[in-house]
């Protein structure tokens, strides 16, 4: 791949990445970048840069925003992925997005974290769902030396538990935030037994 840490350009996504960056961690700045690399490296390991479902634009706002609902716009009225979701949807609206690619992003944010499902609904959701679970360690398909150097521009601090502080934090917001059996409930859970 030409220029392998490169990023899309464009009005749509300096506003993906501005928003993300002003309003969540950079922990989690950090790992919206691996996983928007990692799922781009998964599209070109599976030879998808060709497909004619795929696009990197609309990939790099899934993936970037993907926890948007762990920042500061998010109220904790619902779970995490699906207030990001709608964060999501609101800008990509107000930037012109076709409404059918609105939901196409809207579906791979909101089921980014369901094991299962995200991987059987569009190359999008497909895409975005091996992104995130990559950088968390749980997917290991694509060849170290590929991963590296993206693990080294972004690297990871030891024992970082941002992300799963800022689950649980949303999480506790209300009921609705963290429903029976989501990700959201079990790190709720988890963290109440310590």
């Amino acid at each position: 791949m030409n220029n392998y840490l490169s990023l899309p350009t464009g009005t749509l996504a300096e506003a993906a990445l501005s928003i993300v960056r002003d309003t969540v961690s950079k922990p989690i700045v950090d790992h919206s970048l691996r996983s928007f690399y990692f799922a781009r490296l998964t599209a070109e390991h599976e030879d998808s840069l060709t497909d004619a479902a795929y696009d990197e634009g609309l990939l790099f706002a899934a993936a970037i925003m993907h926890d948007l609902g762990l920042g500061s716009l998010a109220q904790g009225k619902a779970r995490f992925e699906v207030e990001g979701a709608d964060l999501a949807a609101t800008l990509l609206t107000e930037h012109g997005v076709p409404a059918a690619d609105v939901g196409r992003v809207w579906e791979a944010i909101a089921l980014h974290s369901s094991v299962g499902l995200a991987d059987r609904l569009g190359l999008l959701t497909y895409l975005t769902h091996k992104g995130v679970f990559t950088d968390g360690g749980r997917v290991a398909e694509l060849p170290a030396d590929a991963l590296e150097p993206v693990r080294v521009a972004y690297p990871r601090p030891v024992d970082d538990r941002s992300l799963r502080d800022a689950i649980v934090e949303h999480a506790r917001r209300s009921p609705a935030a963290a429903p029976p059996f989501s990700i959201a409930a079990e790190l709720l859970r988890q963290s109440a037994q310590r």
